[in-house]
């Protein structure tokens, strides 16, 4: 076990709808930059994941007629395989539902309440659902969420507040003393300026208005909002403040957190100011990338210009997308996503050079010399100079991977395979054939091709995992010592003997014109499917206001609620609950027992021998462990005051409520 570790992350992805190829961007980076650390010796530690509570996924599951739970286990089901299809590495898929993760979230927010850094009060502003966000009035654009551009809700509620504001000037200090914190550069200088120098607020970490989250464990009604939950996904995934913290002891803090530029202020200033608080080191790196681009703007849902990458990898293959991902945009930077340019990377690139090196080098060895090369060999004024760009090659390709420019590390390797390609024109290898003299050095023409595809193949392992297993089997190669990373570093190492196999080209040239035609028919029913989800959502979105929504309701409506008289024998208060009363009533001739959120208004002994109004059609459920079979009806007001709807006259329990 190497004694080098290296922890990378991507943020956990909200489970609303099924991602797209931007979403894949980030995690086809990370996972490029675990498979490199590991080719270069380190232990790694590769964590994503899903965050999966919120008002947004308690609504649209309610629409949909299944739970919460039922409806993000779907489509957690299908981001793993999409993380199969694009061939991710990740060694932990961390769900916010997961047990161990919502134990340790209530003990990060017990720890932080009992040391003062949170604070309850209220809570009224501006809400947008999709972005689970609240604004400011001003920080509105025509009133309007400035993400996402939809209609944003007036919220009142009492919340706990994290003392966010306290650690303004210790978060400004550290960025000053660690200028490699936060990447880009441009990303760290908005940071700074817009929001850290202007002053912070304290930030809403509970909610009372939705119950699909973390409760708080000391505060019924409550749930711990995004910040706190979804956050705290990269030190719970190692196991902290549990008994199984072996991976937090060794792989933290992690070495970079990559995130969409979206999300930098969540982590480059509230997850930070949380471990502080928490007293924990701070992650040396926060990376935050940019956008891929389409028709305009952000690849988005809503704007109905999505990219399936399940499409791509089935017409295209997984290592011809990823490529494409890494290649095509400086990391970092904002880059565009078009289809023709999609195809027409993987011709010049991928069919022309990479793939046309290959297949005639291959086919040249099984023309020439029947596909066994000759061990004699002669030198031509052209070797030197390859030689030594293979070994600059790796140098630099080593130098911008560590950096995250994977556009630069992919563009050095292609001068390489370029450089390659042109090693055949200058040594003419099918006129040195016509002379048996020549033989020799025809045969050390081969063997640099050969040798040079060997150490290409190996410089392009983190980015295209599945096409060196390809050139490898059509070289022979089986000894794994000469498929490491440090073997590219010494040239020479293929066999001298080499054997080859001829296989099936391994990128043909596309025909623009006609995938143009089948993509773009692909695509649109793609966007299709993802407006009617949004207009679905949208709707679902309006109509769950239940606060504003008032809707009429028929007598037969009406009627399918069943509402009994109840007489109750004994109450008693709920354990570990200062709000629920459990209690044994009777009905007719039957016995139900029955929990109510009732305790601050009614003792045990004041509701013996009551008479109350029952629900006794619902779906019997468990509060606190305690099985509850119907609901007590109440009336409330807006001051909180609470009293148990009765009936008028003495009437026997069981009657019927009409």
């Amino acid at each position: 076990m190497s004694d080098k570790t290296y922890y990378i992350t991507t943020p956990i992805y909200y489970p609303s709808d099924k991602l797209h190829i931007g979403h894949s961007y980030t995690t086809v980076a990370a996972d490029a930059m675990a498979r490199y650390k590991r080719l270069r010796g380190y232990d790694v530690k590769f964590v994503t994941g899903t965050d999966e509570h919120g008002q947004k996924i308690e609504r649209v599951a309610k629409a949909s007629g299944v739970t919460p739970k039922q409806y993000v286990d779907e489509i957690v089901a299908w981001i793993k395989e999409l993380w199969t299809t694009m061939d991710i590495s990740y060694d932990t898929f961390i769900r916010t539902t997961d047990d161990h993760h919502k134990e340790t979230v209530q003990k990060i927010f017990k720890k932080l309440y009992d040391q003062g850094d949170i604070y309850k009060s209220s809570y009224e502003g501006w809400y947008c659902t999709p972005c689970e966000t609240f604004y400011t009035e001003r920080q509105l654009t025509d009133g309007k969420c400035p993400d996402c551009a939809r209609e944003v809700e007036k919220v009142k509620e009492e919340s706990y507040f994290f003392r966010l504001s306290k650690y303004q000037d210790k978060l400004i200090a550290h960025i000053e003393q660690n200028p490699d914190f936060i990447k880009p550069q441009t990303r760290q200088n908005e940071m700074v300026n817009n929001f850290l120098k202007p002053g912070l607020e304290d930030l809403c970490v509970s909610r009372t208005s939705f119950t699909w989250g973390v409760p708080v464990s000391f505060d019924e009604g409550h749930v711990v909002y995004v910040w706190i939950d979804a956050l705290s996904n990269y030190i719970t995934a190692l196991g902290y403040l549990s008994e199984q913290d072996e991976d937090y002891t060794k792989y933290w803090p992690a070495d970079v957190h990559l995130v969409g530029k979206e999300i930098v202020r969540f982590h480059t200033i509230i997850w930070p100011a949380m471990l502080m608080a928490l007293d924990v080191p701070l992650p040396k790196q926060i990376f935050g990338h940019g956008w891929l681009i389409i028709d305009g703007g952000k690849m988005s849902k809503s704007k109905g210009n999505v990219v399936d990458p399940k499409i791509l990898v089935e017409k295209y293959g997984v290592d011809a997308i990823r490529y494409f991902l890494l290649r095509e945009v400086a990391f970092g930077q904002d880059g565009n996503f078009t289809n023709e340019a999609l195809i027409q990377r993987i011709n010049a690139d991928l069919a022309n050079d990479l793939g046309n090196l290959v297949s005639r080098t291959i086919g040249m060895i099984d023309k020439y010399f029947a596909g066994n090369l000759l061990s004699s060999r002669q030198d031509t004024e052209f070797d030197a100079e390859i030689r030594k760009m293979a070994a600059v090659c790796v140098e630099k390709v080593e130098q911008y991977t560590e950096k995250l420019l994977f556009s630069d590390a992919l563009t050095e390797i292609w001068n390489l395979v370029r450089r390659t390609n042109k090693y055949v024109d200058e040594t003419q290898p099918w006129v040195l054939v016509k002379d048996e003299e020549n033989l020799p050095k025809l045969s050390n023409v081969m063997y640099h091709l050969a040798e040079s595809i060997r150490i290409i193949s190996i410089l392009i392992q983190p980015f295209m995992p599945n096409t060196p297993k390809a050139i490898w089997e059509q070289l022979c190669v089986k000894d794994e010592s000469i498929t490491t990373w440090e073997s590219a570093k010494s040239w020479g190492r293929l066999p001298q003997d080499l054997t080859i196999k001829k296989g099936e080209i391994i990128f043909p040239r596309i025909d623009i014109k006609k995938e143009l035609e089948a993509l773009e028919e692909a695509q649109k029913k793609t966007q299709e499917k993802s407006v009617a989800h949004q207009e679905k959502a949208k709707q679902v979105q309006e109509v769950s206001k239940e606060e504003k929504v008032e809707p009429y309701i028929s007598i037969d409506d009406f009627a399918k609620t069943q509402l009994r008289v109840g007489e109750v024998l004994q109450c008693e208060k709920v354990e570990g609950s200062d709000k629920l009363l459990k209690s044994q009533i009777k009905i007719g001739e039957e016995i139900r027992q029955i929990v109510s959120g009732i305790a601050k208004h009614y003792t045990p002994e004041q509701m013996i021998g009551k008479k109350v109004i029952v629900v006794t059609n619902l779906k019997p459920v468990k509060l606190r462990g305690v099985l509850s079979e119907g609901m007590v009806l109440a009336a409330s007001d807006e001051a909180g005051n609470l009293v148990l709807a009765a009936v008028d006259h003495d009437i026997e329990s069981g009657a019927v409520v009409r």
